[in-house]
């Protein structure tokens, strides 16, 4: 989703297609979009919560709850995941979601045999 803030066009292309259908994200991951419109690309305020809140209007909102930090540290630890994305996994794996969308995570990585990685930009 961070790719509707760029031009590269491509990217873009797939971004706006998966959030055509729909889907989850995760707190954590309007949390690293956040970070990254404003520290690596510099953009001021204004597009940054503008992306952001269309995300939340277009997407379910996974919250970082207790439960979910727990299973994000186990996740983390099991499949050597970073914390960060430890916790969008679990996210995705506390609403049942069995694809999860990632450029940076491991491409065909299975969790709990229940979730898949997919880097939407080899598929």
């Amino acid at each position: 989703m961070l790719y509707l803030a760029t031009n590269e066009e491509a990217k873009v292309v797939v971004a706006e297609r998966l959030l055509g259908v729909g889907g989850t994200v995760s707190v954590q991951t309007l949390n690293e979009i956040a970070n990254v419109m404003r520290h690596k690309f510099r953009l001021p305020w204004e597009p940054v919560v503008d992306l952001v809140e269309r995300l939340r209007w277009l997407l379910v909102i996974v919250p970082v709850t207790m439960d979910v930090h727990t299973d994000g540290l186990r996740i983390a630890q099991r499949y050597h995941l970073s914390i960060f994305d430890g916790m969008i996994v679990a996210a995705a794996l506390a609403t049942d979601c069995t694809v999860l969308y990632s450029e940076d995570m491991h491409d065909g990585l299975v969790v709990d045999r229940r979730l898949t990685i997919r880097n939407p930009f080899l598929h």
